[in-house]
């Protein structure tokens, strides 16, 4: 595990070069701070079902297949 990630590292000094590592590691960190976030926001959200839409939609739906033809 140690030794792919010394590669890893190795690489990225001689892609990006000592000094833009630093930069690079805070963006990625900002980068994964903000989905955190917003996976977090999107878990504390739980939709509230309405029977009553539920069944409209369905409805709906239904009558959608109705009016829908096979061309000819």
């Amino acid at each position: 595990m140690s030794g792919g990630l010394l590669l890893i590292i190795i690489a990225a000094l001689l892609l990006f070069g000592p000094n833009k590592l630093p930069e690079l590691g805070r963006a990625v960190g900002r980068t994964y701070r903000e989905f955190k976030e917003a996976t977090r926001d999107i878990a504390e959200d739980s939709p509230v079902a309405k029977p009553e839409a539920e069944s409209v939609s369905t409805e709906a739906q239904s009558e959608k297949r109705d009016t829908r033809r096979l061309p000819e």
